[in-house]
């Protein structure tokens, strides 16, 4: 889903999302390289809502995610870096 048009990126590198390990490159959001590859949703709320980039700009806070460790991190915010962690809650229901 990435735009593959004459564009400058940065170097690939590889995250890992919940065990599986992801190309994303360098300048690149978490949340970016989850919906260039395919995932458009990574939690949901108590009622059973699905969440993932809302606002794109760490105001909504619906795009949480665990990197490294540290919960709570803002995925639209967060630029990937070679040998990330990323946990999610999973796909919801109906993300892709």
């Amino acid at each position: 889903m990435r735009i593959e048009a004459e564009t400058q990126r940065g170097q690939p590198v590889t995250i890992t999302i919940d065990g599986v390990p992801l190309q994303a490159y360098l300048g690149e959001t978490i949340a970016g390289a989850l919906l260039a590859n395919g995932q458009r949703a990574w939690r949901h709320t108590e009622s059973g809502e699905p969440r993932g980039l809302f606002c794109g700009m760490g105001i909504c806070f619906d795009c949480l995610v665990t990197v490294d460790g540290v919960s709570n991190v803002r995925a639209c915010m967060t630029p990937v870096a070679d040998g990330m962690v990323v946990e999610t809650e999973g796909p919801t229901e109906g993300s892709v």
